[in-house]
């Protein structure tokens, strides 16, 4: 009995999620009322605040499962060369463009831009940041890892939010992101290496 009622709870929570990201994205907005979710997923308002605890709750909740199912797996192979994984970042993105337009520009803005540090920060190693600059002190790999975290989500949340009214460019984004990673990759092997200063 228990584990039907742990079933239909996850699917219930998953409804609302899909629901909560086809309806941001038609709309172009996060200021979709909870009960145009609920009836879309056909489940109880109260679901919302037990589960998420608000509308932004969901709305991050179901950002952060669809960047967990669908571009988490294809980053998800470290001997992949660093372009082909932010390609298919970048094409994730471009693909629900509405959706995270809305999500950077709406009430959740904040935790979304979270979101997205936590994402970048899981591509960006201690041990790569090593490798780039040397022995660092903990303190400072964390500090880094937050500093070019938050510039690469600052890139791509422009990108997403601009003012383009066309389709984006994944492979533009790519070689902007990749030729930032190799400058700090170079600057780092000079820093770390007498040799090359």
């Amino acid at each position: 009995m228990e584990e039907r009622q742990d079933r239909r709870v996850l699917r219930n929570r998953s409804a609302l999620m899909a629901a909560a990201v086809r309806l941001v994205t038609e709309a172009g907005t996060t200021a979709v009322p909870v009960g145009v979710f609920t009836d879309a997923a056909t489940v109880s308002r109260q679901l919302v605040y037990l589960q998420f605890g608000d509308r932004d709750g969901l709305l991050v909740a179901a950002a952060a499962d669809l960047v967990e199912r669908e571009l988490l797996p294809a980053l998800a192979d470290p001997d992949q060369p660093m372009r082909v994984r932010m390609l298919a970042m970048a094409r994730h993105f471009a693909g629900y463009r509405e959706f995270y337009r809305a999500m950077l520009t709406g009430s959740c803005a904040f935790a979304m831009t979270r979101v997205l540090h936590e994402l970048f920060g899981a591509l960006i190693t201690p041990d790569g940041l090593r490798g780039a600059f040397g022995d660092l002190d903990p303190a400072v790999i964390h500090d880094l890892r937050a500093f070019v975290t938050g510039g690469a989500g600052t890139i791509v949340s422009e990108w997403l939010a601009g003012d383009d009214p066309g389709p984006l460019d994944p492979d533009r984004l790519t070689a902007r992101l990749v030729a930032l990673a190799d400058v700090v990759r170079i600057r780092g092997a000079a820093r770390s290496d007498p040799a090359l200063r």
